[in-house]
C-alpha cells in the first residue's frame, strides 16, 4: 500500500531535497515518487519501505510526514471531528505517548493552542471509545507525534515516522557555540558542487559537522545508520523488511588518501571534531590542526572546494583579544581571511555561510554567488567565490577628483 508522504527541510533547500529524494528512488525503489516541491518542503509517495528508505538516506529532510487525513474546515470543531474520524488504532496502542504539533498559515483559528488541545482530545477520546482507556501526552520523548498543517479553507494530519528530527544523527555528542544542524551542513554541500572524492577543506571546522556529514558520504553511511525511528513503534512494523532496508546500504570503498581536511583555532573543536568523526562510524584519516584561519594554507596542491560556517560575535572573540569591540574585531578577522584565500588559495572554490550579509565587503571579494538559506528563523546566505588570482578582488573606490 502506498502512503502520501511530506518531508520537510530548512528553507532554501527544497530544489536540493528533491534531487536528492530522486536519487534515493533511483538507486533503492522504483516505487517512491517525488511530487511538488513547496516553501519548506518536498511531497512524495511510496510504500512504508520507502519512508523507511529515505528516513535511512535522507540527508536534508528534517522528517518524513505520512499523510493521514486532508479536508477543509470552517472552525476547531471541524478539526475535532477530521482527526477522531481516523483509525489511529491501526498505527498506534494506546499506551504509546502522543504529541500533537499544529503549524497554519493564513488560517482563521484565533488560537493553535486551542487547536491543538481539540485534535489531542480527538485522539483520545477516540482510544477511550475503543478501550476504556487514553494514550498519555510526552511533550519531550513522545513515541508518535501528530503533526497538523492548516491554511486558510484545509487541515492535513500528519503521523510523523521519523521520532526524533532526522538531523539528530545520533553521533553528535559534543558541539561547540552555534553548531551547524547536520542536515543543514549536508545542504550546503550538496549546493555547493562537491562529491565525494572532491578534496574538502573546512578551516573553522568548530564541532566538525560539515566534516562528518561529507566523510560519511565519502564512506557510504547512511545519515540514520545509527539511530532509532518512531515506524519501528508502528502496528505493522516489519523487522525483516527494515533489515532488508538497511542491508541494500552499499559502503564505498575507502579513500587511499585523504582528501577531507578540516582546521580550528580552538584545540578543544579539533579535540571535539575527532571524537565526533569517530561517533560518526568513520575509519580513515581525516587530518585536523590547529591554527588560525588567518594561516591556513591549502592542503593539497590540488585545488578543490572549501566549505565553512564562520564565526561571528563571540565565536570571533576567541580569536583576539577580548577587549577589542566585536565589530572592530570581525572587520580585522575577515579582512585577514580574505587576504589569505586571494594570496594561497587561487583556484579553489571558496563557499561561506554566514547570516552576516556583507560578508564579502568585509572580506574585500566579490561572490559569483549567493543562495539564501534559513537556519531556523535566520535568514542567511551561502557566499560562492571562486579564486581566480587577479580578478577576485572587489573594486577599490576611485578617489574622487
Amino acid at each position: 500500500m502506498n502512503h502520501s508522504y511530506f518531508c520537510p527541510c530548512p528553507r532554501g533547500m527544497e530544489a536540493a531535497l528533491a534531487d536528492e529524494l530522486n536519487e534515493i528512488a533511483a538507486d533503492y525503489s522504483p516505487t517512491l515518487k517525488v511530487h511538488n516541491q513547496v516553501p519548506g518542503g518536498v511531497h512524495c509517495s511510496g510504500s512504508m519501505a520507502d519512508a523507511m528508505r529515505v528516513n535511512l538516506h535522507s540527508r536534508l529532510a528534517s522528517r518524513v510526514l505520512m499523510r493521514i487525513a486532508h479536508a477543509g474546515y470552517l472552525n476547531e470543531n471541524d478539526v475535532y471531528d477530521l482527526a477522531l474520524a481516523q483509525t489511529w488504532e491501526d498505527w498506534f496502542q494506546v499506551d504509546h505517548t502522543i504529541r500533537i504539533d499544529v503549524t497554519a498559515i493564513k488560517s482563521p483559528l484565533k488560537s493553535l493552542e486551542f487547536t491543538t488541545l481539540k485534535i489531542k482530545d480527538a485522539i483520545c477520546d477516540r482510544f477511550r471509545d475503543l478501550c476504556g482507556k487514553r494514550p498519555s501526552v510526552d511533550t519531550r520523548t513522545p513515541d508518535m507525534r501528530v503533526f497538523a498543517f492548516i491554511d486558510a479553507r484545509n487541515v492535513t494530519l500528519y503521523l510523523d515516522t521519523s521520532g526524533e528530527a532526522l538531523f539528530k544523527r545520533g553521533w553528535r555528542l559534543d558541539t561547540g557555540d552555534a553548531p551547524l544542524r547536520e542536515n543543514l551542513a549536508a545542504g550546503l554541500l550538496r549546493v555547493s558542487g562537491w562529491k565525494p572524492g572532491d578534496v574538502l577543506f573546512d578551516p573553522m571546522c568548530g564541532s566538525g559537522t560539515i566534516l562528518a556529514e561529507a566523510a560519511q558520504m565519502l564512506a557510504g553511511i547512511p545519515p540514520g545508520a545509527r539511530r532509532r525511528f518512531a515506524f519501528e513503534k508502528f502496528n505493522a512494523f516489519s523487522g525483516d523488511e527494515w533489515r532488508e532496508v538497511k542491508g541494500s546500504v552499499r559502503p564505498r570503498a575507502l579513500p587511499a588518501t585523504p582528501t577531507i581536511f578540516g582546521s580550528d583555532i580552538s584545540g578543544d573543536m579539533v579535540a571535539m571534531t575527532r571524537a565526533n568523526l569517530q561517533r560518526a562510524g568513520i575509519l580513515f584519516e581525516v587530518p585536523l590542526k590547529q591554527i588560525e584561519a588567518q594561516e591556513i594554507k591549502p592542503p593539497t596542491e590540488t585545488p578543490g572546494f572549501l566549505v565553512t560556517n564562520p564565526p561571528y560575535g563571540e565565536r570571533i572573540a576567541l580569536r583576539g583579544d577580548s577587549a577589542v569591540p566585536e565589530d572592530d574585531m570581525a572587520i580585522a578577522f575577515f579582512s585577514a581571511f580574505g587576504t589569505t584565500l586571494k594570496q594561497r588559495f587561487a583556484g579553489w572554490k571558496v563557499f561561506l555561510f554566514t547570516a552576516d550579509l556583507g560578508l564579502p565587503r568585509l572580506l574585500r571579494l566579490k561572490e559569483a554567488r549567493k543562495t539564501p538559506f534559513f537556519n531556523g528563523a535566520i535568514e542567511c546566505r551561502l557566499f560562492r567565490f571562486d579564486m581566480v588570482a587577479g580578478f577576485n578582488r572587489r573594486e577599490e573606490a576611485k578617489p574622487k577628483n
